[in-house]
């Protein structure tokens, strides 16, 4: 065939180059003036050094979790998992009770895992090909390259953030929360559809007031007055789960851009409420520190479990045992569980 020599040749596209990888962060020198820095514990000194650090390089990531921007209005839950690369089992485990990907009643439920790198250049080699499978079978890990410390946690979450706004902007509500904890799913959608919605202010957990800063050296929780002055935290839900709005993490994702990085995550998003004018509230199916029943009860009767929110400190079999037990047909509790997890 004779081609039509007056057809110009189209002009190829040019191709698509990946993100520029972000410079990495210097440490700032100038801490070591402070005064007493010098005498502060290593993992404190290291905090204050690289406090500034905001921008790190994505190594796993799945921009379309919520369906896009324009799709994301149509997620009523994300659920954000704080964990770390090590903690396999306990990913597997979420993924197959509470933190299954599904619609229940309507709403749509997707799931996101929060990691960082060991730090540790022989394990993250060993971790890297595993995280990357872990990946491609599931689509839900969201991993940077900071090293994934309790320090760190905050840092997580800023990232989070800065993520959610990007790439899952309308989603109706998030469940923030570590990866040791017992979720009852059904209950937290049952909740957030009796609230007003995603577009007004709603953060609810295990609330902190007047919660002192830690001065002790030997803690782990150990904030010196170099890195904080107060005396008191602003109120805050702990970190082991919450649940707030789409508006709610809006708020914290814009008021964080101007505070200062702290060691304690969960207070850090007091900080963000507190500096935009709004409290987090307390939600008593949300049990950070467990159940609370009478000595003489079973701590691990689900009947408990079937009327609340959220359980802190759970091993895997524990996690898979429970989500077996509130949703077995045969449950038969008598009796209802009070707010306060004791029969009635």
């Amino acid at each position: 065939m004779t081609p039509n020599r007056s057809t110009p040749p189209q002009p190829q596209a040019a191709p698509r180059l990946p993100p520029p990888t972000p410079a990495p962060c210097v440490a700032n020198t100038s801490m070591h003036k402070i005064d007493g820095f010098a005498n502060l514990p290593g993992h404190i000194q290291d905090f204050m050094l690289y406090q500034h650090c905001r921008v790190f390089p994505a190594l796993l990531d799945v921009p379309d979790k919520c369906g896009g921007p324009d799709g994301s209005p149509d997620v009523f839950l994300l659920l954000a998992i704080k964990s770390s690369p090590l903690n396999y089992e306990r990913r597997e485990t979420i993924r197959k009770t509470w933190g299954q990907e599904r619609t229940f009643e309507g709403a749509l439920i997707r799931r996101v895992f929060l990691v960082g790198v060991t730090g540790r250049a022989q394990d993250d080699k060993k971790l890297k090909p595993l995280l990357q499978r872990e990946q491609q079978e599931h689509r839900d890990m969201l991993q940077w390259a900071f090293k994934d410390t309790f320090f760190n946690l905050t840092l997580k979450q800023v990232l989070f953030h800065t993520w959610l706004e990007k790439h899952c902007p309308g989603v109706r509500f998030i469940f923030n929360g570590d990866d040791d904890v017992f979720v009852n799913t059904d209950n937290v959608i049952h909740f957030a559809k009796t609230t007003p919605g995603g577009e007004e202010h709603l953060m609810v957990g295990q609330l902190l007031v007047n919660n002192p800063l830690v001065r002790i050296r030997g803690s782990k929780y150990f904030v010196p007055t170099q890195v904080m002055a107060a005396k008191v935290y602003p109120p805050y839900c702990s970190g082991g789960g919450m649940l707030m709005s789409g508006f709610t993490a809006r708020v914290i994702a814009r008021e964080s851009q101007d505070i200062k990085l702290i060691p304690i995550d969960d207070a850090y998003l007091g900080m963000c409420l507190q500096k935009a004018g709004l409290q987090p509230a307390s939600h008593t199916g949300i049990r950070i520190f467990g159940v609370g029943v009478l000595a003489n009860t079973d701590p691990f009767d689900p009947c408990y479990y079937r009327q609340l929110l959220l359980v802190h400190r759970f091993v895997p079999f524990e996690v898979a045992a429970m989500w077996e037990a509130i949703h077995d047909p045969q449950l038969n509790c008598g009796k209802k569980v009070s707010p306060g997890g004791l029969r009635t």
